[in-house]
């Protein structure tokens, strides 16, 4: 099973940059995206329609803002829309999808450059996460944890770690709860496969970073301990375009 996870930074943009042959080229089991940008009455058939997939939106209060979906050729078993937690609800950052032998979290995390506020938000999401995947796991479940976390984890993961270590991304506290997470039973698939492989997932539109491939790898699979033995691959697929972040792949059995 190929479990794909992409930030396409606006659907309707991506849909018109060679999305929807991408999807029937590349035939994801699962697809999970962030950053639709999306109301539910915006969505068109196009969209929604396609064929040989079940689709599930968690849309922002906010127009033209957040959002998550998640495609699936199995129909799950349950399907929740964020974690009960009203602040972080309204935003649409969270589908989950509760399959046979698994549960999958679709998440787009936060991002905390605007001020010291957005910062806050950001740390206490990830603590809330963190809590909701424990308890989860607590009832048995093993989990998928997939997304746009919004912080580059180690300097591998960015091309200019010295440069940023005082900015929202690759501050050091977002870093250690990144160690947290790991420390709480997170295995991050792409480093567990490939501990030294320099890979980004997203470069910034300014100073032509993708060309120079001056980028940073914020778009995660991570895994709970118990699942990772069904991890067969890990994947950066940078050569696919139409969004600032490209997707990122694992390959389960």
């Amino acid at each position: 099973m190929n479990i794909y996870s992409w930030n396409v930074n606006g659907l309707r943009a991506v849909a018109t940059k060679g999305f929807l042959k991408w999807i029937q080229e590349e035939k994801p089991d699962i697809l999970c995206i962030q950053e639709t940008k999306i109301q539910h009455e915006q969505l068109t058939e196009e969209l929604t329609n396609i064929e040989g997939y079940s689709c599930y939106f968690a849309c922002a209060v906010k127009k033209g803002y957040s959002g998550v979906a998640t495609y699936t050729k199995n129909k799950p078993i349950s399907i929740k829309y964020g974690i009960g937690i009203e602040r972080f609800d309204n935003e649409g950052r969270i589908v989950i999808t509760e399959f046979e032998d698994f549960t999958l979290l679709n998440i787009y995390f936060p991002n905390g450059q605007k001020d010291e506020e957005r910062l806050n938000y950001k740390m206490e999401f990830y603590d809330a996460i963190l809590e909701y995947c424990n308890n989860l796991r607590k009832e048995g479940k093993k989990l998928i944890i997939c997304g746009d976390y919004n912080t580059a984890h180690r300097e591998i993961d960015l091309k200019n770690p010295k440069a940023n270590e005082k900015y929202s991304g690759f501050l050091p506290m977002e870093r250690a709860w990144i160690d947290k997470f790991i420390a709480n039973g997170y295995r991050d698939t792409f480093r567990t496969i490939h501990p030294d492989e320099v890979k980004y997932s997203w470069w910034s539109y300014r100073f032509k970073a993708r060309e120079k491939n001056a980028g940073w790898r914020i778009d995660y699979f991570f895994v709970s301990e118990d699942f990772i033995e069904r991890v067969k691959e890990a994947a950066i697929l940078n050569e696919v375009i139409g969004s600032d972040h490209c997707p990122v792949k694992v390959t389960i059995e």
